[in-house]
């Protein structure tokens, strides 16, 4: 019996699709938080869009992010039923980014870690509805679209949104320049061990949060205050182990791979609020190290 010939995908699809695939990435990361989550999304857009003939498709960029966004909406009732049995605070996989996401400031803050949590506390429709309006800038009818409403709904959500996160956005605005040079001299008191220098950069009630996901040591609960942040930073690696640190570009800002025995053991980032460090985040859970060796590509 012969088997049934291979479908060809016609080359302009694929095509359509590498061409948007960042943008399609970057859309899903930002809904789930999750790197590994967002390749899943992907996977299946493109099962999807391999199916539908693209010549037919008025506008490929649209109808791409309008499957990925419901698909990634598919995907958060998953992931919110295996948060709740996650061990210890949740944070977002970091990513390895290039310079050029850096210099893109609404991109690089939309997927800053601090970001991320704040979208966090959005219901999902919240969230894909600020992600797509605030970060992609779409029309309300593409997002109606895509996440099934009206666009009278969605400029409702969209504003009850928007005004959810900027309660949460840092307190006073940090021009880039003080803000380079607040992770200047963070970063250089954590590579000379300077602990008058930490404090100098630790707002008084700085939170620190670890994500050891029950596999790597953490705190169950985040830390707040600034003399027991320092007390946990001091005690994060034992005497016996050599540790070291390397400057990188994470989620679009300057973050930190903490080698412990020339082993990535932490990727820390950072939330800076009017000239102090406020927000440290620490991901120690193996699961979520492993693309930070490599760039991811983002895009708007």
């Amino acid at each position: 019996m012969r088997a049934p010939a291979r479908r060809t995908v016609p080359r302009v699809s694929t095509d359509l699709f590498v061409s948007h695939r960042n943008l399609l990435f970057t859309v899903a990361y930002e809904m789930l938080g999750s790197a590994a989550d967002a390749e899943d999304v992907l996977q299946e857009t493109w099962l999807r869009w391999s199916d539908v003939d693209a010549d037919e498709v008025r506008d490929p960029r649209a109808y791409l992010v309008r499957i990925t966004t419901r698909l990634a909406l598919n995907r958060i009732r998953t992931l919110s039923r295996r948060r709740e049995s996650y061990v210890g605070p949740w944070l977002p996989e970091p990513l390895l980014t290039s310079p050029d996401v850096a210099e893109d400031v609404e991109l690089a803050d939309s997927v800053s870690t601090a970001m991320l949590l704040v979208l966090e506390t959005l219901g999902p429709t919240e969230r894909a509805v600020f992600v797509l309006r605030e970060v992609f800038d779409l029309p309300y009818e593409e997002i109606a679209a895509a996440v099934d409403k009206t666009p009278a709904a969605v400029r409702q959500i969209a504003h009850r949104a928007r005004s959810h996160v900027d309660a949460r956005r840092p307190r006073v605005e940090t021009d880039r320049a003080e803000r380079d040079a607040v992770t200047r001299r963070f970063m250089a008191a954590v590579a000379t061990g300077d602990l008058q220098g930490l404090m100098d950069v630790l707002a008084p009630d700085v939170v620190l949060i670890t994500d050891g996901g029950g596999i790597k040591k953490a705190a169950l609960r985040p830390i707040e205050g600034a003399d027991k942040v320092l007390r946990f930073l001091t005690a994060v690696f034992p005497d016996d182990v050599e540790a070291r640190a390397e400057p990188v570009l994470v989620n679009g800002h300057v973050g930190v791979r903490l080698l412990a025995d020339d082993v990535l053991d932490t990727v820390a980032t950072w939330r800076i609020d009017d000239g102090l460090v406020t927000g440290l985040y620490f991901v120690r859970n193996p699961a979520k190290l492993g693309r930070v060796d490599e760039e991811v590509g983002l895009s708007r």
